[in-house]
């Protein structure tokens, strides 16, 4: 994909995992679209020439080498069987400027893709813009997926254990505040983790679902001690939110930002993992 003057939207300094429902539609024909919503929404209406693809709830629970590499193995299956190619352009949207699409975008990313980012303001973004819906399906050519995977991005709860005693990195809880007050329990211990800052995923998009501007996210971040020069790695239940934490951190210029990819699901259900309450945190 040609680069967009960087700064043509909301400010972002980065375009590089950001594309407009403008920018999409002059595109159609020259890169491959994933969608990622559930199945029932892409048969209703889906952009022109999308690939269906929804995972929603597959996570791991265990970031350990082997289950990891299993892992990814089996979502770069996903993406070949959908005709993804390391050498075309990807786009992949859902709903809003969600947590399904962002996370596809971080994991293909992860998986060593140089060219993908994600719709803002999906779907509904593309249908405010005045943009047709389309009902035919899309049938798959042949993908293949090979090359070296960019693990910068990705942490394993081995990274998060270290970066509790370094004071150059910071840990952002991206649940909700039953999450991360510890009245909601989804996992077999309840907290946060020591010195996390609090910024609940969804704060990054305004009324219609798409990012706020990026002068209003970087505010937001720095308010709370997140700031360029230092490693930041967002976290939630599965690393679906966290992966929307990630691209809005990226594309606001900041270069260390690791996805925590077992969140909670792994953290909370480990007795040699440290957790503290959100008051704790104060």
């Amino acid at each position: 994909m040609t680069k967009a003057n960087p700064m043509s939207h909301k400010g972002f300094p980065s375009l590089d995992l950001l594309i407009t429902p403008q920018e999409l539609h002059g595109k159609l024909g020259q890169v491959s679209i994933l969608d990622f919503r559930p199945a029932e929404a892409y048969a209703v209406g889906h952009i022109p020439g999308t690939q269906h693809l929804d995972l929603y709830g597959v996570s791991v629970n265990d970031t350990s080498e082997a289950p990891l590499n299993a892992f990814l193995a089996m979502y770069q299956a996903q993406f070949a069987s959908r005709g993804i190619t390391m050498d075309r352009p990807v786009v992949i949207y859902d709903g809003e400027t969600g947590e399904r699409a962002a996370r596809g975008v971080w994991l293909l990313t992860v998986l060593g893709h140089k060219n993908v980012r994600i719709l803002d303001g999906g779907a509904q973004g593309w249908v405010d813009a005045g943009y047709e819906m389309s009902t035919e399906p899309s049938p798959p050519s042949g993908g293949g997926l090979s090359g070296d995977r960019n693990l910068a991005d990705l942490a394993t709860r081995f990274d998060v254990h270290d970066a509790l005693n370094d004071g150059a990195t910071v840990l952002i809880d991206t649940r909700r505040d039953t999450e991360y007050l510890g009245t909601e329990k989804r996992a077999r211990r309840v907290g946060t983790m020591p010195g996390a800052v609090h910024i609940f995923w969804r704060d990054h998009l305004d009324d219609k679902g798409a990012l706020r501007p990026a002068d209003e996210l970087r505010a937001m971040y720095e308010a709370k001690g997140v700031t360029p020069d230092k490693t930041c790695i967002p976290y939630c239940q599965g690393g679906y939110r966290s992966a929307s934490t990630w691209v809005v951190l990226k594309s606001l210029g900041y270069t260390k930002v690791k996805n925590y990819m077992g969140s909670w699901g792994e953290w909370g259900n480990r007795d040699d993992s440290v957790i503290v309450s959100a008051e704790e945190n104060k």
